[in-house]
């Protein structure tokens, strides 16, 4: 999308929620949290002109807010899981 508004693009189409999206610094990837595969939500990856999309975690509990270093070399994010 431009700074006003106009030229809108969708990334993603699968029937989820998405949210807690983060810009790499270099611009060539952003990150976010989805529950697409079903149950938790999961950090994945997409390219800004919604190829190459990547599931980066699989854990039990819901994993959120990701961000970038500032080096674009790692991600942090939180991770919520229940201990029976």
């Amino acid at each position: 999308m431009q700074p006003d508004g106009s030229d809108v693009t969708r990334l993603t189409s699968a029937p989820s929620e998405n949210r807690g999206t983060s810009w790499s610094p270099d611009g060539e990837s952003i990150t976010f949290n989805t529950n697409r595969d079903g149950g938790d939500f999961e950090i994945y990856s997409i390219r800004p002109d919604g190829s190459g999309t990547q599931r980066l975690t699989d854990s039990p509990g819901e994993d959120s807010g990701p961000v970038y270093s500032p080096d674009g070399d790692q991600i942090a994010f939180q991770s919520r899981t229940s201990h029976k």
